[in-house]
């Protein structure tokens, strides 16, 4: 018997640690592409997740 998931929720949290004292335009830029990273990441896997559901 086949079970439907009617709801999914996902929570993220990033923390970014302001306490170390630097804070130059190297570091935001890195921060903002760790970011575009995970984001990608996670709209990769829900499109993985939507074409398996849409295969079965």
């Amino acid at each position: 018997m086949p079970l439907e998931i009617r709801e999914l929720v996902i929570k993220a949290s990033i923390d970014n640690d302001k306490k170390s004292g630097t804070t130059g335009s190297a570091d935001n830029n890195s921060n903002g592409e760790t970011r575009k990273q995970i984001i990608n990441q996670c709209v990769e896997k829900v499109l993985e997740i939507l074409k398996d559901r849409k295969e079965r």
